[in-house]
């Protein structure tokens, strides 16, 4: 029998959408789980109760641990190829291929840093699986920066296929000091903080593209092109669209819900991502998206969301009543509605 039918429907879902509600739940209970005991500490109570979901469910949906903890990585390392894929990067010469994807991925640890411990320092302690994965990864990367013994430079043709396999690997090693570094100063500046003394701000792991971009295009180009690299002015930080769905790990560090005075129920969590996917929506649009027959609850709904900093109306009904409304998202209101698809344990299930 399929996954998806042994698992009950509820409030009129789809089997295989609470199948993946189910599933996201687990993995942000697993994430919240390893930041909080380790990934040694770490077991299946822990995430089903995090998650608030049944024993029994995680193991209708995960081997076990281990499988759970792999489909982790698995997000977050999706959530990177999406951001990368973003950034365009595709046509541009090696190197500067290589340094936009650094950015990248510099500048997306550095906005996570609870993904990032887990992908960098947590994953490092996991069986098969997660080995599996980092040496997938590894090979992928060493096969971009590889590509830079067909760039041309004056020395790429000393180099060989276990020269990139080397500078990926330093690089890793030099990122996870930084992250390691950086969660045992967390854990221990929490003591300081609470009686009054300030710690300096850490150094951006973005800061280190630079170095890193030295060291990569050195072997392949020799040390004038690397001084130039170490020297360069850094680019921007990355823009970037919302990931789209499904992904339970974004805004792990923040939780905008916490402090919304009202309760977020299923059908609040709809009229959010019905403007978030459409924004300019009228009333009429966001009830039927929502299943809110009752037109005078749906206006009531939307000013409360209006109230609280979630929305707001650029129609004519907002000056002129009886003109139509044109819905948006505040930027609060898109941090709700992106942990609302990235977290299903706040979608009640009640009008």
């Amino acid at each position: 029998m399929a996954l998806a039918q042994r698992i009950p429907s509820r409030a009129g879902l789809p089997r295989d959408q609470v199948s993946e509600i189910q599933r996201s739940r687990l993995l942000a209970g697993a994430l919240a789980a390893v930041r909080e005991e380790g990934y040694a500490g770490v077991m299946v109570a822990h995430i089903t109760a995090r998650a608030q979901v049944s024993r029994r469910t995680f193991y209708e949906l995960f081997e076990n641990r281990e499988a759970c903890l792999a489909a982790l990585v698995d997000e977050i390392l999706a959530l990177i190829e999406a951001q990368l894929r973003q950034a365009d990067l595709k046509g541009l010469g090696w190197r500067e291929r290589v340094r936009g994807g650094l950015w990248v991925i510099l500048s997306f640890l550095d906005r996570e840093p609870t993904l990032a411990r887990m992908l960098v320092v947590e994953a490092l302690r996991g069986g098969e699986q997660l080995q599996a994965r980092r040496e997938q990864t590894f090979e992928r990367l060493a096969g971009i920066v590889d590509e830079g013994r067909e760039s041309g430079g004056s020395r790429a043709g000393d180099c060989s296929p276990l020269t990139a396999e080397g500078l990926v690997g330093a690089a890793f090693g030099i990122v996870y000091l930084r992250v390691a570094r950086e969660g045992r100063d967390t854990r221990e500046g929490r003591g300081r903080r609470e009686s009054g003394e300030r710690r300096g701000a850490s150094e951006p792991l973005s800061g280190l593209l630079g170095e890193l971009m030295g060291m990569i295009v050195l072997p392949y180009q020799g040390p004038a092109t690397a001084r130039s690299e170490r020297t360069r002015t850094q680019p921007p930080t990355p823009v970037l669209g919302v990931v789209p769905a499904p992904s339970v790990l974004g805004l792990a560090d923040r939780d905008p819900l916490r402090a919304l005075p009202m309760r977020i129920t299923y059908r609040t969590a709809r009229v959010l991502a019905c403007i978030e996917r459409d924004p300019g929506v009228s009333n009429r649009e966001v009830a039927d998206h929502a299943g809110i027959k009752d037109q005078g609850q749906i206006s009531k709904l939307l000013a409360r969301l209006e109230h609280l900093g979630l929305t707001r109306n650029t129609g004519e009904g907002a000056r002129t009543k009886g003109e139509p409304n044109a819905w948006q998202l505040t930027p609060l209101g898109e941090q709700v509605a992106q942990r609302l698809q990235i977290n299903p344990l706040y979608q009640g299930h009640t009008a």
